[in-house]
Formats: structure tokens, sequence, C-alpha cells
């Protein structure tokens, strides 16, 4: 894994203007995986005994514009792409998330909705918004498994809000930096980016976006680039058309872009003459058949004149525990901006999403993403981002087809079961192991086994 690591951060090298800067880098990345402790700056230095020399080095890189942070993920892009067969699309997740702050003067932060709040009472936390794009790796054993690698990290502050005081240019001003700074209208952006990358490594390769339905909105629909799919869940009362009827006879106005009205996504799933179909996708650690309902193409609010489909997917049903009785989740209604796309595609490629979330919880409580005491403009972007670029490392290296590599055996109070993949956890077990008895002159691994 020190090789793999090593020989992916060194592709990093044209993100930096110096190579004091880039060796400097590469120790605290280093540092960020293996750190053991709160994952601040200094727990960085302290990781790579370097708190006994100038620590002032460290924090000028991330507040004063030392690397470029799309550059430094480029080598994660590229071998992400180059392990997927040439005729496979590159399947990516977008969603934002909290990072949890307290000080009240760290730029970029300020009070947002909960989302881990109860649904009957709308809590507000003291933090910064960051999004994020993934990629779905697929497993080289199991059908239908993936792991979500990290391909962007931005930060999506709000604006400042003017005071009472405040003249009526700059109420202007900042109406138009709210539309500007929306995490929709960056999320937009942030795909635009992406693709134009992917058209400079591997022209040709078609892109699919998952998103929940934060993300199902015109500001993205509308804008997404050449080549790319977009999957988005919607509400069950969206408005549904028909594409408009071929005119045989010029007409005065403008051009239609709607038809006549169709059922909502909930009267689509009661209409008994609209069949169920079975489609097979992994999810959950197994394979499940879901049934599904699919009306296409039709026309959506949001994405004006591009025909989409809608897919209604029936909730699975499980049981709490041995013994009790069935329950059933709530149904979950789809959009699809390619309507010939294949329903096995755009169901798995929506259940990958839930990488992303997963992503969010090894970043904030494994990696430590969000605990760098930094407030400045550039610092607040720039340590979450390399902390995920080096969490994305791991994980490449952590995954690469290597089955003579050994492993650290499993805790005692783990399951004897084997596990469906490894743990980002016991990835970093295994980087340490491997880094630590590499200096002490030791292989740890087969002491252990």
């Amino acid at each position: 894994m020190i090789a793999a690591f090593t020989r992916l951060f060194d592709q990093t090298r044209p993100a930096f203007a110096q190579e004091r800067t880039f060796e400097r880098a590469r120790t605290l990345a280093m540092s960020s995986v293996v750190g053991l402790g709160r994952r601040t700056v200094s727990g960085m230095l302290c990781a790579g005994a370097q708190q006994f020399t100038d620590w002032s080095a460290a924090y000028r890189l991330f507040e004063r514009h030392r690397f470029d942070a799309d550059a430094l993920l480029s080598p994660v892009r590229r071998e992400v792409v180059a392990r997927l067969p040439p005729e496979e699309p590159l399947v990516v997740m977008m969603d934002d998330t909290l990072i949890r702050k307290r000080g009240r003067k760290v730029h970029g932060a300020g009070w947002k909705r909960d989302p881990l709040g109860p649904a009957f009472c709308t809590n507000f936390v003291w933090g910064q918004r960051f999004l994020q794009i993934s990629a779905a790796l697929p497993d080289l054993t199991t059908t239908g498994l993936a792991r979500g690698i990290p391909l962007d990290m931005t930060h999506a502050p709000s604006p400042a809000k003017p005071g009472k005081r405040a003249s009526e240019e700059a109420w202007t001003e900042y109406r138009v930096r709210q539309q500007a700074m929306k995490v929709s209208t960056v999320g937009a952006t942030r795909l635009t980016v992406l693709r134009e990358h992917i058209d400079r490594d591997d022209a040709g390769r078609r892109l699919i976006v998952s998103m929940d339905g934060g993300f199902t909105n015109r500001t993205v629909f509308r804008n997404l680039p050449d080549n790319t799919v977009a999957i988005g869940r919607i509400r069950k009362d969206a408005k549904l058309f028909l594409p408009p009827a071929e005119e045989t006879s010029p007409r005065r106005g403008r051009r239609r872009w709607y038809g006549a009205p169709l059922p909502t996504p909930e009267q689509i799933r009661q209409d008994e003459l609209i069949p169920w179909r079975a489609v097979t996708a992994f999810a959950a650690g197994k394979t499940h058949s879901f049934e599904v309902k699919t009306v296409a193409p039709v026309r959506w609010l949001g994405t004006g004149a591009t025909d989409v489909r809608v897919v209604v997917v029936r909730p699975l049903a499980y049981r709490p525990r041995k013994g009790s009785h069935l329950l059933y989740r709530h149904p979950v209604y789809l959009l699809c901006t390619d309507p010939e796309l294949p329903l096995e595609r755009l169901l798995q490629s929506y259940l990958w999403r839930w990488e992303v979330e997963l992503n969010f919880r090894d970043e904030k409580t494994v990696m430590g993403v969000g605990e760098a005491q930094v407030r400045t403009k550039a610092a607040v972007a720039a340590v979450p981002a390399f902390v995920v670029a080096a969490y994305a490392f791991l994980l490449l290296a952590g995954t690469q087809d290597d089955p003579e590599t050994p492993r650290l055996p499993k805790p005692k109070w783990r399951s004897a079961d084997p596990p469906i993949r490894h743990s980002t956890a016991s990835m970093i077990g295994m980087f340490r192991s491997q880094l630590w008895g590499k200096a002490m002159g030791v292989n740890l691994t087969q002491i252990f086994h």
C-alpha cells in the first residue's frame, strides 16, 4: 500500500509550484492517514515528527494557495477511469455535507439546518457546507458492489447578509451572489469542470451523475454538459407532461415544450394499468429483485424541452428482528435524463449514491475532516480538500488488484465471517503496519499471522 500511495502522490507534482512544498505535502498526507488523535495541522506535524522544526511552513501551505486542489485530485480521477472497461460509463455521486464548527470567525461558517435533527422540529447548527463528487469504482469479485472514491471537494459557503443600514447597491450585489453561491449552482459548475477533465483524459467516456432531491432542479438539469446523464429523486406530486405533438402547420408564438398533463409519480404508482417490472440490483450487501414502474418519454418543468424517464421503485420488505412483522419503507420516484438508459443501469447507478454518504462518514469520523483549527478563506477550503485527497489515495491503494498482499487479522471482537470488502479503518491499520514496520525493519504482518 505504501508503494501504491507513493505512486499516486508522485503524480500530483504539477499541483505544487516548488519541490520542497511537494515533499512537505507528501509527509503531511501520510501523517493525516496514520496519525493518532485529532487530525489538526499540528496533529499531522506530530505524526510526522515535525513538531521540533518550523511549524509555520505547514500552515502557509494551506493559507497561501501553495497547491491546486483540482490538480491534487487529478491522479484519482485518472486512476478510476483507467480501472474501468473502455465501454463502461463513469458513474459519480454528488451531494453536500455539513461540517460543524465552533469559532464565530471561521470563514464560511454560519447557521445551517441540521440534517440529523428530528422531523418534527427544525434545528440549526453552526458549520460549513461542502460539496463533494465521488466516483463509483466497481468491485472485481462481486457483481454490483462498488466503492465511492472522492473526486472533488469544494467549499460552498453562503454569502454574508448585509446589515440593516446597507445601501440598495449592497443588497442588489448580495442577491446576485446569493444565486451564484447556491449549492445547486456550485454543483452544476463542478459537473462542468469534471466533464472537461474527463474529455481531456478520456474523450467519449459517458458520465452518469446520481444525486438526491436537493439537486433535482432546473439549475442542475438544464445545465448538464454534453454526454452526461443525470439521475435524481423527485417529489411524488411532481407535474409531468407528454411531449408536445408535432405541428403540421406553422403557428404564431414560441415553440411548445409541454403536451398534455400526465399523472403524478404517486398516481403512476397507484395505477393498476401500468405493470410492475422486476429489476435486479445490488444493495445493502446482497442482490435484490426490485419492482419498478416506468413511463417514458415525458417532460418535466425542471428539464424543459428534454425528454426524460420517470421510474417508480416499490419499497422492499424487511424485518427489524427475527420473528417480527414485515415492514416497508417509502417508495422512491426517480427521474433520468436519458429515456433509453437500461433500467438495471439506472437503478444500480442510483443505489450507488449511498457511497457518497459512506465517504462523508469516513471523512468525518475516521479521517477527521473539519477538525483542523483554521479560519482564513484559503485554509478552510484547502485543508478539507487535502485530507480528502489523502483519503482517496488510501482507498485506491487499498483496493488495488493484488491478491498476494498480506492483510492484518481481524480483531477478536469482530465476526469470523469474511467481510464483503475492507473497511477504511482496516486499510489505515494495514497502512500503519507497513509504514511502522518499514521504519523498524520488521514485517508486522507476518508477526500477527
